[in-house]
Parts: structure tokens; C-alpha cells; sequence
């Protein structure tokens, strides 16, 4: 079977630091902070009291009232990202194969805030349980998947993938095979996350796994900096078509990327401590390479995991090292979680896009905050600190790994035919 080659013609981004694909890149390039005191609820009792929220997200600009309340934040999101890739496709999808479109769907933890609000009322009240019927619909990880699908008619294969903060980054590897081999001309697929509330932000806090910077949130996420202290939660979601080029190009569709190869392994160590020499990184980075029949020499580019943890950040670098040895003080390797914070299991999917346009515009985006160099990280390496950077990107690689020891990768590509 001759596998297919697999392109990216759309792009929807719902970000701390932007609303809009657009707008999240200029955030990106300019170094934007999304990090702020937490207005969703009152955090003045919790070890940490900000977060990366969406600034401006009206669910009223997507849905009517009846139908908002059906919906949790997370499914929400998804189906606000996956609306700006649809227009940003250039034709409407109801005149093509609906039956051979998919949904694939990336979340860590889903319908959270519904089960939270369900909960609670249950709990506050005289013991009869008088649940919402949309109580479960809400809450399962499937039902943004589900709601994309019957939003555009899409009759291809749909499901959910849960791996952590590595999910969407499985949801747009699992739609890249698919098309691959044949199974489906499109797929829509990325993640989504809505984890700033009470039980979010406290379970994660329990963990010891949020920063506690709470007189400086907006330099609270700082990747590879030697005073880091942990990840800042983040919310939103990030959508990619995917399409089989030959299918592309018949419709005169505009190419951000060729989509190269995945990587998919686990570290098979601890349930939330990476691998200590950083293997199951190596591993999955090399995986990737394999799949798209690339060296280390063709990735200009490694938009890393690099979530600010103490243990996580140096796993993930010397895996680098390990892998690329000399080359890696060659390509340009910046965090972007330093300014949207940690969307989870939508990380994947934005930094995708990260990735993808900083080989559409030719710039690296930083890694903010950085202000204490940390002798664990070799001085040579280029961590693109503080400031973006011009660079010819011929193709990129972005890492997500999760609570489990799941490890994915996925390198994108310049498009040339």
C-alpha cells in the first residue's frame, strides 16, 4: 500500500494569549505573558491564586444561551477553535466527502467543572439525587469529538484520546494515520482543556505541581530558569485540519505544513516523574524521526514540553542532547508554555501550532522569564530566551508528555511539492 502524504490546510487557536490564530502568534512573537490573579473563582484560600484563563471568551459569540448550558468549558472551547479552522479551510466542508472526514479529539480531564458543579449540588442538598441528564454528556471526554461532528456532518472516525498533557498530541499523530493509510481524506483534530476551578487548581496544588509565585504571576512559568518552581495552569484549545495532499491540492487548498511523522512511547518509571536519563523522551523523539525518514540534521526547530517543573525540564534537554549530540547546539529549542502556561491535554495541539507557524514566518518564539541561568543546561544550547528569533525553519519538532509516562512527538515541515 503506498502511504499518502498528509497536510495541514487549517488552523483554529482559543489561547491565554490570544483568541484567534492570529492573535495567539503575535502574542507568541512579542512575548506575552497570559498569566494573571484567577477570576474564575475565589483562590485566596490556595497555595496558588493565578492561572493563564482566556481573556475575552464570550461562549454567547458561538452559541445560543439554551445551548451554552449544555456544554461544558471544555467542549466549549473545542468546538470555538474547530470554527476558526473550518473558515480558515477556504470551502465549506458540506461540499465534500462527509463520509470520509474524522474527529479525533484530544483531553486530559474533560468535563471537570460539570462534575465539580454536579457534585456540589448534590452534596448541599436534602440527599435526593436530583442530577441534570445533561450531567454525563457534559462531562465525558468523547463529547467535544461528538459535537464537532454533528456540528458539520462529519461521518468518518470519531473518538476521544486521554494520555495527560500528551493527548491531543495523540489525537493529531492517531488522524495523521488515518489519513496515511488511507482511511480518511480529512481529519479535524487537536484538544481542548478547562481545568481553572476549585478542584483543578487545588488537586494540582496538592501534587506540589503548580508554581506558588503568587507575587509575580506573569513570571511565574519560566522554562529552564534555575528558580523555577512549576507549571501554571492554562485553559483553552487549538485545532488542526489535517488532509491528504493529493485531496489538497485538487481543491487548490492553501498548505501550512506537511505533517512528517509521530512518535508515541512511555516511560514505563513513575506515574508523574519522567524517566530520570530521560528515555522514554529519547525514545520518542527518535520514533518520530524514524517515521518521516529524517535526521537530526533536518529539524531547525524543537518546541519543547518544557512545562517549568524542577525534575521535568532537565529530562526533556538532556534527551536532546543524547539524541541530536552536536547538532543540538544548532537549532533553536524555546517553551511556549512560558507564556500560555499549561493547557494539558490542549498543549499538544497549540504547540503544534506554535510550530507550524514559526515555519510559516521564518521566527522562533521565545522562552520568556528567564532570569538565572541554571548549570544543569549546557550554555551552548540555544533556548531562544526572552526574545523571538528570525530563523529559516525547514521543519519542526514538538514534544508532549504526560502524567504516565506518556511521550509523543510530531514533526512538521515546510511544504514543498
Amino acid at each position: 500500500m503506498q502511504l499518502k502524504r498528509v497536510v495541514v490546510t487549517g488552523l483554529g487557536a482559543l489561547t491565554p494569549v490570544g483568541s484567534t490564530v492570529p492573535d495567539y502568534w503575535d502574542g507568541l512573537e512579542n512575548g506575552v505573558s497570559g498569566a494573571a490573579k484567577i477570576t474564575r473563582f475565589d483562590a485566596s484560600r490556595f497555595k496558588t491564586q493565578f492561572a493563564c484563563e482566556l481573556k475575552d471568551f464570550n461562549p454567547e459569540d458561538y452559541f445560543d444561551r439554551k445551548e451554552a448550558r449544555k456544554l461544558d468549558p471544555f467542549a466549549q472551547y473545542a468546538i470555538a477553535s474547530t470554527q476558526e479552522a473550518v473558515n480558515d479551510l477556504g470551502v465549506s466542508l458540506s461540499e465534500l466527502n462527509t463520509d470520509r472526514i474524522g474527529v479525533v479529539w484530544g483531553t486530559g480531564i474533560g468535563g471537570l467543572k460539570t462534575f465539580l458543579d454536579e457534585v456540589t449540588a448534590f452534596a448541599n442538598g436534602d440527599g435526593t439525587p436530583r442530577f441534570n441528564p445533561f450531567f454525563i454528556p457534559k462531562m465525558i471526554l468523547d463529547i467535544a469529538s461528538g459535537h464537532i461532528s454533528m456540528r458539520y456532518g462529519l461521518r468518518g472516525p470519531n473518538y476521544a484520546t486521554t494520555s495527560a498533557c500528551a493527548s491531543s498530541n495523540n489525537a493529531i499523530i492517531d488522524s495523521f494515520y488515518l489519513i496515511r493509510m488511507g482511511k480518511a481524506d480529512m481529519m479535524v483534530t487537536g484538544g481542548s482543556e478547562a481545568i481553572i476551578n476549585e478542584v483543578g487548581i487545588g488537586g494540582f496544588n496538592a501534587m506540589h505541581a503548580l508554581s506558588t509565585r503568587n507575587d509575580s504571576p506573569e513570571t511565574a512559568s519560566r522554562p529552564f530558569d534555575l528558580d523555577r518552581d512549576g507549571f501554571v495552569a492554562g485553559e483553552g484549545a487549538g485545532t488542526l485540519i489535517l488532509e491528504d495532499l493529493e485531496h489538497a491540492k485538487a481543491r487548490g487548498a492553501k498548505i501550512y505544513a506537511e505533517v512528517m511523522g509521530g512518535g508515541m512511547s512511555a516511560d514505563a518509571h513513575h506515574i508523574t516523574a519522567p524517566h530520570p536519563e530521560g528515555r522514554g523522551a529519547l525514545n520518542v523523539m527518535k520514533m518520530a524521526l524514524e517515521d518521516a525518514g529524517m535526521t537530526v540534521d533536518d529539524i531547525d526547530y524543537i518546541n519543547v514540553h518544557g512545562t517549568s517543573t524542577p525534575v521535568g525540564d532537565p529530562q526533556e534537554i538532556k534527551a536532546i542532547v543524547d539524541l541530536f549530540g552536536e547538532r543540538a547546539f544548532n537549532i533553536n529549542i524555546s517553551s511556549t508554555k512560558s507564556m500560555t502556561g499549561h493547557l494539558l491535554g490542549a498543549a499538544g495541539a497549540v504547540e503544534a501550532i506554535a510550530s507550524i507557524m514559526a515555519i510559516q514566518r521564518g521566527i522562533i518564539p521565545p522562552t520568556i522569564n528567564h532570569f538565572t541561568d541554571d548549570p544543569a543546561f549546557d550554555p551552548r544550547l540555544n533556548l531562544t530566551f526572552n526574545k523571538a528569533q528570525k530563523r529559516e525553519v525547514r521543519a519542526a519538532l514538538s514534544n508532549t508528555f504526560g502524567f504516565g509516562g506518556h511521550n509523543t512527538s510530531v514533526i512538521f515541515k515546510k511544504y514543498n511539492e
